[in-house]
């Protein structure tokens, strides 16, 4: 049965109950604008020309290891409607102590645990996340009132070398087959 909210349905979550989002990896990142409206931007001859929101969005994702430290950045694509990222959670030499009982969290990589609930934890990719959106939301709509994100984003956990390199493909390919995507979602 799916708990209700204010008298709605609840969505469950796409994340994997058993994983520690803080935890160190590669994670394959999507977030669309509300609708899947172009506002940042529009591809001419298989490449992007960013808008002056998708300025605003290239910039504040290039600046997130600025406030995450131990988060870097790998391939990322800002597209017309979307933008496609791998970010790395670095905790490795973290020598710092994790107490998740008692609601301590000081950004220590952990072994997976299906028992902690790291929704808004130190350094997750949701939090990540919710403060890029949040950010770009405010200055986008400074530009453009209707301005939004969908509500949630896509996530993946990269397990190995060939999916990495077969995503940094995929994103570096983007501008040069959006028409093929646009056509496949016509159909």
């Amino acid at each position: 049965m799916v708990d209700k909210f204010l008298g709605k349905y609840r969505i469950k979550s796409a994340r994997l109950r058993s994983w520690d989002y803080s935890a160190s990896g590669y994670y394959f990142i999507t977030i669309c604008t509300k609708n899947r409206e172009n506002f940042l931007g529009e591809i001419c001859n298989k490449k992007m020309f960013l808008s002056p929101i998708g300025k605003i969005v290239q910039k504040y994702w290039q600046a997130i290891p600025q406030h995450f430290p131990n988060t870097k950045l790998d391939e990322f694509v800002v597209m017309s409607n979307h933008v496609h990222g791998i970010l790395i959670i670095d905790n490795w030499n973290d020598e710092t102590v994790e107490t998740p009982q008692w609601g301590v969290s000081t950004n220590m990589v952990k072994t997976c645990n299906p028992h902690h609930n790291p929704k808004w934890k130190s350094g997750t990719i949701g939090v990540i996340i919710n403060q890029f959106k949040s950010i770009c939301t405010k200055h986008a709509r400074e530009i453009r009132q209707d301005f939004a994100w969908q509500p949630r984003y896509y996530d993946h956990i990269i397990c190995d070398d060939k999916e990495h390199n077969n995503i940094q493909t995929y994103i570096l390919s983007n501008p040069a087959n959006w028409e093929k995507d646009v056509e496949n979602l016509r159909n």
